[in-house]
């Protein structure tokens, strides 16, 4: 997550020879997702959906991260616990999205993976990463608010229950060497070598029968199941006096004092 910044960002939408590339577009704020962002990928998603031909989906962020969460300066304008069951509803909407793109997602992390960065990082079928990419959720020593339960579960089924618990429960960021030993990344490089990787992994898709790998993507997605609906607990956790603490005290780059109000 980062700090407030007067851009507003752009998120934005190169195709060629039948690749797509989506760029986090706000280096400044480490690429920081605002509301409009949000949007903007929303609008892309609708044209990649149009797209023909795609065979391969890149997301990668401009600058020295992918993506660092969504900008804490957002969350000013919350007033109650509805507030947050709206955005992370809206957040859940744009994540599936992703997942259901019509060609095969390929997040590449050079530098921080944070927040909603690490949830759409998690969204994509594959990540190529370097060493010095990190990834992780600090909510519990940052802002207080929490994960839906769908964003939860993706999580822990990239990571595992335990690798997940140590990025929401100890605020721990997990580097690229760590995620790709745990298999969550396809390939861990040095950054100098990292658009060959990335050059190699999308040149093995192209070459990839289509309608096998269509077929293996929506069987994955298959195998997903429903989850609980979590709203009472968003509301509870957007609406609390902690919430509200962690954002000031974010914003004002001081350390929290959590009341668990």
């Amino acid at each position: 997550m980062a700090d407030t910044l007067h851009s507003r960002g752009n998120v934005r939408l190169a195709v060629e020879g039948g690749v797509a590339t989506v760029t986090f577009d706000r280096p400044e704020a480490r690429n920081a997702m605002t509301f409009e962002m949000y949007r903007q990928l929303g609008e892309i998603c609708d044209q990649l959906e149009a797209a023909p031909d795609l065979r391969a989906i890149v997301f990668r962020g401009k600058g020295a991260a992918f993506v660092a969460g969504t900008d804490i300066s957002e969350f000013t304008a919350f007033e109650r616990g509805e507030d947050g069951v709206t955005y992370e509803e809206r957040i859940d909407a744009t994540i599936r999205r992703v997942e259901a793109l019509p060609a095969t997602t390929l997040a590449v992390v050079d530098g921080a993976a944070m927040g909603g960065g690490l949830v759409i990082t998690a969204a994509c079928d594959l990540r190529i990463v370097t060493p010095e990419a990190r990834f992780g959720v600090p909510i519990a020593r940052t802002v207080g608010n929490c994960l839906s339960q769908a964003n939860l579960a993706r999580l822990v089924r990239a990571f595992g229950e335990g690798p997940a618990k140590q990025m929401l429960l100890l605020s721990l960021a997990l580097d690229g060497e760590t995620v790709k030993r745990l298999g969550f990344a396809t390939a861990c490089v040095p950054a100098d070598t990292l658009e060959d990787e990335v050059a190699r992994t999308v040149d093995r898709l192209c070459k990839a029968a289509p309608l096998t790998i269509g077929a293996c993507r929506e069987m994955f997605r298959n195998l997903v199941g429903d989850v609980p609906d979590d709203a009472a607990t968003i509301a509870r956790i957007y609406g609390s006096r902690d919430f509200r603490e962690g954002v000031d005290a974010f914003l004002g780059k001081r350390k929290p004092v959590w009341s668990g109000s």
